[in-house]
């Protein structure tokens, strides 16, 4: 039965896109299908942080009609299935949101987990991934300004009918890791899922536009985000020792943009 995740953050620069790239891969590393979506149809970077900047099919074209769900899915790592939006403002105005409900009814027969990667704030285009979703999570980092955009997150979300999930504190600092937990647990009144810790790891596979998982796997952050999934899928977490690499097959497939088989 197909999980739906909107991984939600109330500002932006929390690392919300980063963890719905990892998750999703760790998913797909643990064999579940998996299905993320760019839903910040206005500043779209999801497909940045996969390497599929120069999609010629995205999100934006979907729900302006001008081409069916199955042109927009794309192929990341361990057949991760990626939906991107388009980075155009032209895009953008044309995409009609009320056909988000046709498309989300669309992905469901695809996969087994559904990640929404929400917009930052509490715009229009941000309720909708919040009243779509089995759960949301909050991506939190450990600071007061991140924690009262939550805070407002989770409020919106409840009014609306939405169910949180949980928290998950991004970026934060392993000494300190017990009391931001407890900080955040009572702040929001939810609680923490697991913690990601700052690590320069992240920064690397950003900028070489593969996720953590995939770059450095015996990493921090990578076995934080494995745990994560783990969870959500309620599987028992395996390690995964040493720096394996994304095989060739699958790079030459992201490289060419490879659609998902009709």
């Amino acid at each position: 039965m197909i999980r739906a995740y909107t991984i939600a953050s109330g500002k932006g620069g929390t690392g919300k896109t980063t963890v719905t790239a990892n998750l999703g891969t760790a998913l797909a590393q643990h064999g579940r299908e998996t299905c993320i979506v760019d839903m910040d149809m206005g500043m779209a970077n999801l497909a940045l942080v996969l390497g599929l900047a120069e999609t010629p099919v995205t999100l934006h074209e979907v729900l302006a009609g001008e081409a069916q769900i199955q042109d927009a899915i794309y192929e990341g790592p361990y057949g991760l299935k990626v939906v991107p939006s388009g980075l155009s403002l032209r895009g953008f105005q044309n995409a009609d949101p009320e056909r988000l409900k046709d498309v989300m009814r669309d992905l469901t027969d695809r996969c087994d987990f559904l990640l929404l990667d929400a917009p930052a704030g509490i715009s229009t285009d941000a309720v909708v991934p919040l009243t779509v979703a089995d759960e949301v999570l909050l991506v939190v980092n450990p600071e007061i300004s991140s924690l009262v955009d939550a805070l407002k997150t989770k409020i919106l979300t409840e009014t609306i009918g939405g169910t949180i999930g949980g928290a998950i504190i991004n970026r934060a600092v392993l000494e300190d890791a017990e009391m931001n937990r407890r900080k955040i647990e009572k702040t929001l009144g939810v609680s923490v899922i697991d913690t990601v810790p700052e690590d320069a790891n992240v920064r690397r596979a950003a900028a070489a536009r593969t996720p953590v998982v995939v770059r450095s796997p015996g990493s921090e952050s990578s076995k934080a985000f494995r745990r994560i999934a783990a969870s959500l899928a309620g599987i028992p977490v395996e390690e995964e020792p040493g720096e394996a690499q994304e095989g060739f097959v699958e790079r030459l497939a992201r490289a060419l943009f490879r659609r998902e088989p009709r």
